[in-house]
């Protein structure tokens, strides 16, 4: 600086009086140093006239139940919508027609090619040392047991860790049972240390002999639900039967080993392989004023498991998304700054396949960069308590988080620390560099009924509903109008 000053002042000597020169000259010179001063760290605010549009779609979203009724009718008049059923073509149709009702300015699918995988006959019983009948599902891509079922012996293990301990080819002709009990936390961080199990489990199991895997249900309920869920297996079966079991079937278990015995069982699951079967991502945009190709994504995924109608998992962050980009639309005089991307992505269940095709095809056609900050709804429909953002967002804009939280205050909500991708299907997009926000809610009581029959509308609470949409109406609001990078 003292250097460019030094080179001003010379330069001034040689301009002989002349005022307009002279002028000029001032004005690169401020200009420049100003530049040199600030660098990055200038902030652009988030005008008032921003905060109070936001403030008043807050006090209108508060006493609305748009969101409700969007997950009403989807739970009731499609139901459940696994891929490469009639339910998921009806939820596809669903969407598109749902979106164009709702106002948005452009309504359109996106292919995403996947294999399809099914389930039919789930049986399980206790033979000996005493008969009861058990309540087990599939696990996600699980082989078939022989079209009469396996009998065998269990072998007991109360984690992963201790099945890996097992010695190679040692469970020859038995079933390995694996007793891990989720804990339950408001944030769902019981989940990840359960999730391995039902993950990898059959892939462990498979090379320590087994003939089939069983787990206790990834769930936090004492009802006789099995809870469902994927497998990291992609493209056809796991290596053998894997089965999750209602958690107090689960306990009797471990019961009769207590007990000093080694229960017997019979188990029979047949699932099918459909094969190369194309789904669909669908998209709905509410279309910015000034800047239409920056988006603000947000959404939830479409499909859902075909035990219940997939009402908190995920529903109501479909009901969210739609909601929040019409309400938007519907309650501003002008619409915003840039382009409210609406996702509902595909195959979220089986493994985050329509977000990967998602994400990839913005890659490369280079419109990836367009995506400005995005968030997904996918934690059930619980109030939300904080508000979070990913360690991508900018210096320069985390003031912006900041006054989102402020007025997101006044529902219950606060600012938290930490890093987040934005959701499961917003992990890709995260991955190559997308800002992402996270709408914390309190999932307490959401693996009670997460991928299990339970998950039905009438869990749902409308109170919790219109305070999710006014919070994501202020997100949403003031992401696509304030005029700086997330970046």
């Amino acid at each position: 600086v003292l250097l460019f000053e030094c080179d001003i002042h010379m330069k001034i000597k040689t301009i002989k009086r002349d005022s307009m020169n002279l002028i000029k000259l001032l004005a690169i010179a401020a200009l420049t140093l100003s530049v040199s001063t600030f660098g990055s760290d200038f902030i652009i605010p988030v005008k008032k006239e921003t905060k109070d549009i936001a403030i008043s779609l807050r006090d209108k979203a508060k006493v609305n139940d748009s969101a409700y009724e969007i997950l009403k009718s989807l739970t009731t008049e499609v139901g459940a919508r696994h891929p490469g059923t009639p339910g998921e073509i009806a939820g596809i149709e669903w969407g598109v027609k749902k979106f164009k009702e709702l106002g948005f300015d452009k309504v359109y699918t996106e292919d995403v090619k996947m294999n399809g995988w099914v389930r039919s006959v789930e049986t399980a019983e206790i033979l000996t040392p005493s008969y009861q009948k058990m309540v087990i599902t599939a696990l996600g891509r699980s082989k078939s047991t022989d079209k009469n079922g396996l009998e065998a012996e269990i072998v007991h293990f109360k984690s992963y860790a201790d099945l890996e301990k097992a010695a190679d080819g040692s469970l020859k002709g038995k079933i390995a049972f694996i007793s891990y009990r989720m804990e339950r936390f408001i944030d769902g961080s019981g989940y990840g240390p359960a999730n391995i199990s039902r993950s990898k489990g059959h892939e462990l199991a498979a090379k320590k002999g087994a003939e089939a895997i069983m787990i206790r249900s990834i769930g936090t309920d004492d009802h006789r639900n099995p809870h469902t869920g994927g497998t990291n297996v992609k493209m056809g079966y796991t290596l053998i039967p894997a089965v999750a079991l209602s958690n107090p079937d689960a306990d009797q278990l471990v019961r009769l080993i207590d007990y000093g015995h080694t229960p017997k069982i019979r188990l029979n699951i047949q699932t099918k392989d459909l094969g190369p079967i194309v789904t669909k991502n669908v998209i709905g945009e509410i279309t910015g004023r000034e800047l239409p190709n920056e988006v603000v994504v947000i959404g939830g995924h479409l499909d859902s498991w075909d035990l219940g109608t997939g009402a908190v998992d995920d529903g109501a962050g479909v009901a969210l998304g739609m909601a929040t980009g019409a309400f938007i639309k519907q309650n501003t005089k002008i619409r915003p700054r840039r382009t409210i991307r609406v996702i509902l992505w595909a195959a979220e269940e089986l493994g985050l396949i329509g977000a990967r095709a998602y994400a990839k095809a913005r890659q490369e056609d280079g419109t990836i960069a367009n995506h400005v900050i995005g968030s997904e709804s996918d934690f059930g429909a619980g109030p939300i308590y904080g508000l979070r953002s990913s360690v991508n967002v900018s210096p320069n804009a985390i003031h912006v988080v900041d006054t989102m939280a402020s007025l997101m205050g006044e529902l219950g909500i606060s600012r938290r620390s930490g890093d987040t991708s934005g959701g499961p299907d917003m992990i890709p997009l995260s991955a190559l560099g997308v800002p992402a926000l996270q709408l914390m809610q309190d999932g307490t009581d959401y693996f009670d009924l997460h991928h299990t029959p339970d998950d039905t509308f009438d869990k749902i609470n409308p109170e919790h509903m219109r305070q999710n949409l006014a919070a994501w109406t202020v997100f949403t609001f003031i992401a696509a109008e304030w005029p700086g990078s997330f970046k």
